[in-house]
């Protein structure tokens, strides 16, 4: 299970001193321009596309990305920018939005578990398990939903939740899944922009939602649950990366660049044929020529 994370500078320290007053929401001053970062995203596309399809072959290891943010920080428009021309055979995308009444009866990884990606395939999640120590600690009054058989003590049931996911996550680690979570780090004044060229634009009109503005008034507790949330879970087999989510661009081009560090880094390879099945190969030519 010994992994090293692929370097970035937006990785989460896993000492627990993630600071979301100090993490980054815009590029660095040195940092490629717009045009440069799409023309070396399309060379990440490219180089990812052939270590899926090595993955998909060596069948060994599955791939998970958890993306979570702030509404209007990207994470649609990410995905498919960053996964543009991998194979659909080898990949999958979840999204969790509210909890069914089938879900609410279940525990509150049985929704996720169900949708993990098997060996040789790339899963993302669109919003994940998170939400449950994310939006429900915003809003604690959604725990009376799930029912739990102890009670709700308010003050233990986060430090339980972050030991669930730590657990799940070993679990998957030590059974060959890679996971990758990345917080799209939108800054408040950019989401303002954002909801703003929604109801600006005729075709953004779908995407707005009421409720989305009314979250805005939760923006501190928001970053609290984020900021205590990163701390808990990120860990060297399942890091977390805070990417800076003001310049698109930009935000694409790091997620593309650590995933394909982490694939390098799983020393793939196609299988190999034994010699027992290389030697029918020649009567095969012959027979497959002679039809």
């Amino acid at each position: 299970m010994k992994r090293d994370p692929a370097p970035s500078p937006y990785l989460v320290p896993f000492d627990g001193s993630f600071s979301v007053a100090d993490a980054p929401t815009r590029p660095p001053e040195d940092a490629p321009g717009k045009k440069d970062c799409r023309k070396r995203l399309e060379a990440l596309r490219k180089e990812m596309r052939g270590l899926q399809r090595m993955l998909y072959a060596h069948d060994h290891h599955a791939i998970l990305l958890v993306f979570q943010a702030m509404d209007a920080a990207g994470k649609d428009g990410t995905i498919r920018a960053v996964m543009e021309g991998v194979n659909p055979a080898g990949c999958q995308v979840a999204s969790f939005k509210k909890p069914s009444a089938e879900e609410l009866d279940h525990d509150f990884l049985w929704r996720t578990a169900r949708r993990l990606p098997e060996r040789g395939r790339i899963g993302i999640f669109n919003r994940s398990y998170y939400e449950e120590v994310l939006v429900v600690r915003v809003h604690p009054g959604y725990l009376e939903y799930q029912r739990l058989p102890d009670g709700i003590d308010l003050d233990t049931i986060w430090d339980e939740r972050y030991a669930s996911i730590r657990e799940h996550e070993t679990h998957l680690a030590r059974n060959g899944t890679v996971v990758l979570k990345f917080w799209l780090n939108v800054s408040h004044d950019e989401q303002r922009e954002r909801f703003l060229s929604r109801l600006d634009e005729p075709e953004k009109h779908w995407k707005f939602a009421t409720g989305d503005v009314k979250e805005r008034g939760h923006w501190p507790a928001y970053m609290d649950a984020y900021e205590a949330a990163l701390n808990a879970t990120s860990v060297p087999h399942a890091p977390w990366y805070a990417i800076p989510a003001d310049d698109k661009p930009y935000m694409r081009l790091q997620v593309a660049e650590i995933i394909v560090e982490t694939l390098k880094g799983l020393g793939l390879r196609y299988p190999e044929v034994d010699d027992a099945a290389r030697a029918t190969f020649g009567a095969m030519r012959k027979q497959l020529e002679s039809e």
